[in-house]
């Protein structure tokens, strides 16, 4: 799985983690979110854990500069992390690793994703509802130690065919 790249850039791959790319995901998981960040314990049993799936990116062969998960209920599908390291922001690494969650639950049979997203992350928000997402509800003080509030947000994936049509 690969994204096209753009004119003069190194072609951005996407391609499932595995255990042995815990270390690289300890070193982004703290760089995005500092105390909050899940433990190397965490992630490790993240990435090999039932029901879930988790892709990275990185231009060519170099270094991982993002990552995503996602779990697999049966039903629903949620968003577990999408995560772009901070000098690889806005050149579209969260879209690809969004559209390839998406493209994971509609293979599953997913019949709706979900996510949490914190009601200060307006990059996020707006790449959400650009493929469109909906947000059903506030959660208060979900994301800890900074006590912040998250919108719960929902994608009918039956509603759409496709995260080339979502904008």
């Amino acid at each position: 799985m690969s994204a096209e790249p753009r004119t003069g850039r190194a072609l951005l791959r996407l391609r499932p983690l595995t255990p042995d790319d815990v270390p690289a995901l300890d070193i982004l998981e703290k760089e995005l979110f500092g105390a909050a960040a899940w433990s190397t314990e965490s992630l490790a049993q993240e990435v090999v854990g039932p029901g879930r799936w988790y892709v990275g990116a990185q231009y060519d062969a170099g270094p991982l500069v993002g990552y995503a998960g996602l779990w697999f209920d049966g039903l629903d599908a949620q968003v577990m992390t999408i995560g772009t390291a901070a000098a690889y922001q806005g050149r579209g690494v969260g879209r690809a690793l969004l559209d390839a969650l998406l493209d994971r639950a509609r293979e599953l049979g997913a019949t709706s994703v979900l996510l949490e997203v914190r009601v200060d992350n307006e990059p996020a928000l707006r790449l959400y509802q650009g493929v469109g997402f909906t947000r059903l509800g506030l959660r208060r003080g979900y994301y800890q130690p900074e006590n912040k509030d998250a919108w719960t947000m929902r994608l009918d994936l039956a509603a759409t065919h496709g995260t080339g049509d979502q904008g």
